[in-house]
């Protein structure tokens, strides 16, 4: 098994208080972690929890916040030769507060201020013995060009489709499975909270398997005429900080153990459950085999 990643990274820097303050206050923070985090860093590293190989591909800055990111990932068993530190530049950071009254995150971030990734940069052997491509399109040229490369290698694609980008629908019609948020679904695709209907704007799109993430209400996946529906796991959460990026790490390792549809979603729903006991995205990640013992418990069905 091996998984080839291209896309985003970051620092975190996250902040617990007993409730979210008002503007123009002060607020006591009760405790400070400062983790790896970034949509593929994040996804990269839970797949390597779960025992997945994995190689990346992304951009730091020659600064603590690129060293430390390129270390959490070393850590995890990740492969980061692919990953380009650019001199003289930032990395991405997120400050993340995380409301203990709520189970709620609110999340101020800064954008990477170096190059994105070019072309001669991917390793010439990128693909080589890859069982799947995993892209968050952040890099529009370079997401384009290895869905492609892999399109005519044979290497399926898999799209995890958080934002709204113009370039994303062309994106997500050259991958076989894309993992939508509901903003992406929405603004993109047509997504009302209509899962009969909206089996047709999938089609319409010239879109493969697609799923459309809900949050507390769970996933809806569409793969031809056949729409699955999964509940969200009720869990107590502490923070939903990567909970998505977990999601979408179970999605993948589903598809690489040739699960069934329905079985790969549920496990992806089981692990973004168990994310969300502890604060920050990487500290979260579960082990393999704790999604299988809340699998094996009769809490999903």
């Amino acid at each position: 098994m091996l998984v080839v990643g291209i896309g985003q990274c970051a620092w975190d820097t996250l902040a617990v208080v007993d409730r979210f303050p008002q503007i123009d206050t002060k607020k006591e923070v009760l405790s400070w972690e400062e983790q790896g985090g970034g949509t593929l860093g994040n996804e990269m590293a839970a797949l390597s929890r779960l025992g997945v190989p994995c190689r990346f591909s992304s951009v730091v800055g020659d600064d603590r916040e690129g060293a430390a990111i390129r270390r959490s990932l070393a850590d995890e068993g990740v492969d980061i030769t692919g990953v380009v530190t650019r001199a003289k530049s930032r990395s991405q950071k997120a400050f993340i507060v995380i409301d203990r009254s709520a189970g709620t995150r609110t999340i101020f971030w800064s954008r990477p201020s170096g190059d994105p990734l070019r072309q001669n940069e991917l390793p010439p052997d990128l693909l080589r013995g890859a069982d799947f491509l995993l892209l968050d399109g952040v890099m529009q040229d370079i997401s384009l060009f290895a869905a492609r490369e892999a399109r005519k290698a044979g290497v399926p694609v898999m799209l995890d489709a958080g934002k709204t980008r113009e370039w994303m629908l062309e994106l997500a019609r050259l991958c076989d499975y894309v993992v939508a948020s509901e903003e992406f679904a929405r603004d993109m695709l047509g997504w009302k909270d209509d899962p009969g209907s909206f089996r047709q704007e999938v089609g319409k799109h010239g879109l493969r398997t697609t799923t459309v993430t809900l949050g507390s209400r769970g996933s809806v996946t569409y793969a031809g005429d056949e729409i699955i529906s999964c509940p969200a796991v009720p869990a107590a959460v502490v923070d939903t900080t990567g909970a998505g990026d977990v999601f979408h790490a179970g999605y993948l390792y589903g598809l690489i153990q040739k699960l069934p549809l329905e079985d790969t979603v549920r496990f992806a729903t089981a692990a973004a459950a168990l994310a969300c006991r502890k604060v920050g995205a990487r500290a979260g990640i579960p082990a393999l085999a704790e999604v299988r013992d809340l699998l094996g418990s009769g809490s999903l069905t």
